[in-house]
């Protein structure tokens, strides 16, 4: 499903991001990526929606080569790679249900798919009673299932979630792990980046540690020890 072979990212003047990855992630996964600030974390996430470009190696998602990938191509990439950030990320002006919506607007969805599409979203990330609420009168939890919900409008392959907990307590995180959890069962494969130790420790699945910019540890049923 996912191949890094010898990537590296250098920035400049000779800012090592990540040096030398090789790593794969098969369909169906739920992996957590974890380490320090600064060790290459999100570098790495960032390569998989082509945010961010490898100087050297090559990176597979589904068989497709997406190194060099051209910029036409992104959107089509996008799609397929849902993506959740720390700080939500929600249009402010919008309903939930007008957030979850304009991810297919964009993308040129007809209003009767959308009006199918929305309502089930919803319903996965327990949000259908919330529809009509705005950001500003939801929960930091609330706001990031919305997010969440956004993200699978077109059915996605994979799921990244870069430090999803950030901004949230403890009772919020273990809900959104135990949603991505869920999700992960549906068959979307789950990438979550995080220096959460007790959230990783608690998934009790692959954990990948980086250091340096390096894959120090990639250990089945993993703990999160640094």
């Amino acid at each position: 499903m996912i191949k890094f072979k010898n990537v590296s990212k250098m920035y400049p003047p000779n800012i090592v991001g990540l040096e030398e990855i090789n790593l794969h992630i098969s369909a169906g996964e739920f992996v957590s990526i974890v380490g320090q600030s600064g060790t290459g974390k999100s570098t790495l996430a960032k390569m998989l929606f082509a945010e961010e470009r490898p100087t050297r190696g090559t990176i597979e998602i589904g068989g497709w080569d997406i190194t060099n990938i051209r910029s036409k191509d992104v959107p089509v990439l996008r799609r397929q790679i849902g993506v959740v950030f720390q700080d939500f990320k929600l249009l402010q002006k919008k309903t939930v249900y007008e957030n979850v919506a304009f991810a297919l607007q964009v993308a040129g969805v007809m209003p009767r798919r959308i009006r199918e599409i929305v309502p089930a979203v919803l319903n996965i990330v327990n949000l259908d009673k919330m529809h009509e609420r705005f950001p500003t009168q939801l929960s930091g939890g609330e706001q990031q299932r919305v997010a969440i919900a956004r993200s699978l409008v077109h059915q996605p392959k994979v799921l990244i979630a870069d430090e999803p907990t950030g901004n949230l307590d403890t009772l919020n995180s273990r809900e959104i792990v135990d949603l991505l959890q869920r999700i992960n069962e549906f068959g979307t494969t789950v990438l979550l980046v995080t220096h959460d130790r007790e959230i990783v420790n608690r998934i009790k699945k692959r954990v990948i540690t980086l250091e340096g910019g390096t894959i120090v540890s990639d250990v089945e049923q993993g703990r999160y020890k640094l």
